[in-house]
């Protein structure tokens, strides 16, 4: 159930093919995606997980059904190459929840996923929302309670998964029920949009009727942080997921970055010792998702400007871990339309697509002059 991670043929490969005539097209979701057929495939082994989390057969099916049921509610945002991930969250934090032996049932679950599915320490965290080091002390205690080392432990799970027999998927049932999930969400969002607006309204109707200032300005003044930009840089956790745009999610290891895209392609990319900056092209809806990986560097970026195509720019956000280790993943925070993407292909001269900065304002890196051949 884990995707599939590679690396590039080359540590600086670009996500765009050669020539502006063969451009990647607009996502179309590959076949297989859907829910019903990741319901199909995946009920059983779900199911399984089920049993080995709660340790109650009878429980264990209707752990999975409402786990399918949230999904179904939101499949449309899941990304398609991470729905192993967001499952296995779902399943975990529905099993977790309202549970009176709470830490108990950590410990089970930490031992579960690391035997059972085999996840890395970083990825539970992500899944509990906690520390690696809290998930290998829960690892600890929880291999101390069973009394037995994780080779014996992966047998007796394996026992386990082959005694319990999952009845055929309820898909009908799981489709209605995420039905009215969404309905019910989409009603809530609704009511909590229109008590959001009103005290706005109620506020342009007063300054309409002259509640405003007596100069005719707004009550901003100059020089009171009101409009104070928002530093692009920020420090996340390794294995911390950020959405960074439509099906798009990244996130740092201590390898290198990754990538979830709509699209499946390379995955994930690794940082060099020298200075230099990478480029990468994913298609999502409304044009191209610009992003790449910067190295090389002694601290942190002061800022890493993009152009997007004729004649204009913006200032990308970075990723980074703490301590400064002088490398970060940074991407353009809306997409790239189409016809700008033809237009990067063609830029000449000592022009470079990606400019890094740091914090004194001196140029730390640029992207290659022909980035999409490397």
């Amino acid at each position: 159930m884990r995707p599939a991670t590679t690396e590039f043929p080359s540590r600086r490969t670009a996500h765009v093919p050669p020539t502006p005539d063969v451009l990647p097209v607009l996502p179309v979701l590959p076949a297989g995606h859907d829910f019903a057929t990741y319901a199909r495939t995946h009920w059983s082994r779900l199911v399984v997980t089920a049993r080995l989390l709660t340790d109650d057969p009878g429980a264990a099916e209707e752990l999975a059904r409402r786990t399918l049921v949230r999904m179904c509610a939101r499949w449309r945002r899941v990304p398609r190459n991470d729905v192993d991930f967001h499952v296995r969250r779902c399943l975990v934090r529905i099993h977790l929840r309202g549970l009176r032996g709470r830490r108990a049932a950590r410990r089970r679950a930490v031992v579960v996923l690391r035997v059972w599915e085999g996840l890395a320490d970083a990825e539970i965290a992500q899944l509990l929302g906690c520390s690696v080091g809290a998930v290998r002390a829960r690892a600890r205690h929880g291999l101390k309670e069973a009394g037995t080392d994780p080779g014996q432990l992966r047998e007796v799970f394996t026992r386990a998964a082959r005694d319990t027999v999952p009845s055929e998927v309820p898909l009908a049932d799981l489709r209605a029920g995420g039905r009215i999930r969404r309905r019910r969400r989409l009603a809530v969002a609704s009511a909590a949009c229109a008590a959001l607006l009103a005290p706005v309204a109620l506020l342009a109707a007063d300054r309409l009727g002259g509640g405003g200032a007596q100069d005719g300005t707004s009550g901003a003044r100059p020089g009171d942080g009101s409009h104070e930009a928002t530093s692009p840089i920020r420090v996340v956790a390794p294995g911390e997921r950020v959405t960074a745009g439509a099906g798009v999610r990244i996130w740092l290891t201590a390898d290198g970055g990754h990538w979830s895209v709509p699209l499946p392609g390379d995955d994930s990319d690794s940082p060099l010792d020298e200075p230099g900056v990478s480029l990468r092209l994913d298609s999502v809806n409304g044009g191209f998702f610009l992003s790449g990986l910067f190295h090389g560097l002694s601290g942190e970026p002061g800022r890493v400007e993009v152009r997007t195509g004729a004649g204009g720019s913006t200032t990308a956000k970075v990723l980074v871990l703490a301590g400064s280790p002088g490398w970060g993943i940074w991407y353009a925070s809306t997409p790239l339309p189409r016809k700008n993407a033809e237009a990067l292909l063609s830029v000449g001269g000592d022009d470079r697509v990606v400019t890094v900065y740091d914090a004194s304002g001196r140029v730390a890196a640029r992207s290659d002059r022909e980035w999409w051949r490397i």
